[in-house]
């Protein structure tokens, strides 16, 4: 009963089902996929340069997953944060590529370093709740901010508690984002990330990532006003 109304609460309940994925191949042939739900514990480096750096491990096996760096240099074509996969060997499988010009805060998604843009995702501008649109590259929307097709996923909650999920266009929860203060990964809180069979891990792991950087502000602001407390 307490998990119906938990879940009721953050979204609803994620998928048990293998999903379909919106586009093909994934971003990692090694890393996206599996059959199964997938629990992975997303931790930011408590040294870091950029301020944007991630550790993400299997939260059942402690094995390492995906590892973020950011961008030293803020600057147009050097602001990207880019993902490597441990199943991979290190290679780059994702990259964010923050646009600079743009209405509202934008990511682009591109496959590996230099490679082809897979889609993007964006901060609606009209919305009565935050809320965070992910669209595929070659779905539409190149004629204007009016003429978009239905975004691939939308991804809605609490964004400052890090307790949101994320829907594909039937409505299927393919993700879920909780914090979670009663398990430790390396010593430090983190939050968990949900993800359900036959949905792009690296791709959800690019998205709140993005998510996260926008909100880096408010996390601060957060902790300050909890007495440097708490995670982070």
């Amino acid at each position: 009963m307490f998990n119906d109304l938990g879940d009721m609460l953050t979204g609803g309940k994620i998928a048990t089902e293998k999903i379909s994925l919106p586009y093909s191949p994934p971003l990692s042939a090694s890393a996206s996929l599996s059959d199964e739900n997938r629990v992975l514990a997303v931790q930011e480096r408590a040294i870091s340069f950029t301020g944007e750096d991630f550790d993400v491990a299997d939260a059942t096996t402690n094995e390492p997953f995906i590892s973020v760096r950011g961008a030293m240099m803020h600057l147009p074509g050097k602001d990207k944060m880019r993902l490597t996969s441990a199943a991979d060997g290190g290679a780059v499988t994702a990259v964010l590529d923050r646009k600079l010009v743009a209405m509202t805060p934008t990511y682009d998604i591109l496959r590996s370093e230099g490679g082809e843009k897979l889609g993007w995702i964006e901060k609606t501008a009209v919305a009565f709740t935050d809320t965070f649109d992910v669209y595929l590259e070659g779905e539409g929307g190149s004629l204007g901010p009016l003429f978009k097709p239905p975004p691939a996923f939308k991804i809605e909650g609490d964004f400052l508690d890090r307790n949101f999920c994320m829907k594909n266009v039937k409505n299927e929860v393919v993700a879920k984002v909780s914090m979670d203060w009663l398990i430790e990964f390396d010593a430090f809180n983190h939050y968990q990330v949900q993800v359900a069979p036959g949905m792009d891990a690296v791709l959800v792991v690019a998205c709140l990532c993005a998510i996260d950087e926008e909100f880096d502000e408010e996390h601060k602001k957060k902790k300050e006003e909890n007495g440097g407390g708490g995670w982070f």
